[in-house]
């Protein structure tokens, strides 16, 4: 049985993300859909692009995964089917698979180039469903597209290295549901220029020197439960996906507040690790 997800910025509100599934169950009645998320801020490509990344691995090869932000036509803004890690992959080409290909290389790229066999204002529902259809029946790439050699890179995929090689300049790429703030840095580019050496992170006003494994890392479980004070400790930690995080332990965006707005992070905003040069 063929798998198909949706990723998109549509909401839960709308009848966009159910007139999609309507549409593939038409072609396809032995298929399964799964939504990874609907939740993907307007238009934000960086926070798709990153959901995107850190799910699709997580699902069999030969998965299609439909990708629906930033989607409309337009001659800056063409559609691809790609093929990656094994895995179909079809989007807009606005960068938001250079994430993905920055860490493996595409196996086949194809511009889509269907559209003039379909008249449509709803790019997602039209044609991303009927390219993710016929791959899932066992149709190649080259009868839906042109193939092409390179994709479009979303800026701020990667943090830059001074020439000294004692500062990493990364940037916040993702904030999640509890106010956690992901930075582009991840560890295995923290390991090769940290060489052993202390460091400082500094993201506005928040300062770390210890880069944890777990958020409960923050409490020391020596000392009596009654005595803890757990709520509104701060740590920095390598997260499920390896990138650099910032976050409040047990953090409530809502309560007692959360990286996010306890440091005033946002999307782009700068975080700096500043190597000790003399370590």
């Amino acid at each position: 049985m063929a798998i198909i997800t949706l990723t998109t910025d549509f909401g839960e509100k709308d009848h966009f993300a159910g007139a999609v599934k309507g549409a593939i169950y038409s072609e396809l009645e032995d298929v399964k859909i799964v939504d990874i998320s609907h939740g993907v801020s307007p238009f934000h490509i960086m926070e798709a692009a990153y959901i995107i990344q850190n799910a699709y691995s997580s699902f069999p090869a030969g998965t299609i995964h439909i990708i629906g932000i930033d989607s409309e036509l337009n001659p800056e803004n063409k559609h691809i089917a790609v093929l990656l890690d094994g895995h179909y992959f079809i989007c807009a080409n606005n960068g938001i698979i250079s994430m993905l290909a920055n860490e493996i290389n595409p196996q086949k790229i194809v511009e889509i180039n269907i559209h003039d066999r379909i008249i449509t204002n709803f790019p997602v529902l039209d044609v991303f469903v009927k390219v993710a259809c016929h791959i899932a029946r066992g149709g190649t790439l080259e009868v839906i597209g042109k193939q092409i050699d390179a994709i479009k890179e979303l800026r701020g995929i990667r943090p830059t290295i001074n020439q000294e090689a004692n500062q990493i300049m990364g940037s916040v790429i993702y904030i999640d549901n509890y106010g956690n703030v992901i930075t582009n840095i991840t560890k295995s580019k923290f390991e090769e220029i940290a060489k052993g050496r202390s460091f400082k992170i500094t993201a506005r006003t928040a300062n770390f020197a210890t880069i944890h494994s777990h958020y409960s890392d923050a409490i020391n479980f020596e000392t009596p439960a009654n005595k803890r004070d757990e709520d509104g400790k701060k740590i920095a930690l390598w997260n499920s996906s390896n990138y650099l995080e910032l976050s409040i332990y047990k953090s409530n965006p809502a309560t007692v507040g959360s990286a996010k707005s306890l440091f005033g992070l946002q999307y782009r905003d700068t975080v700096t690790i500043n190597f000790d040069a003399s370590s």
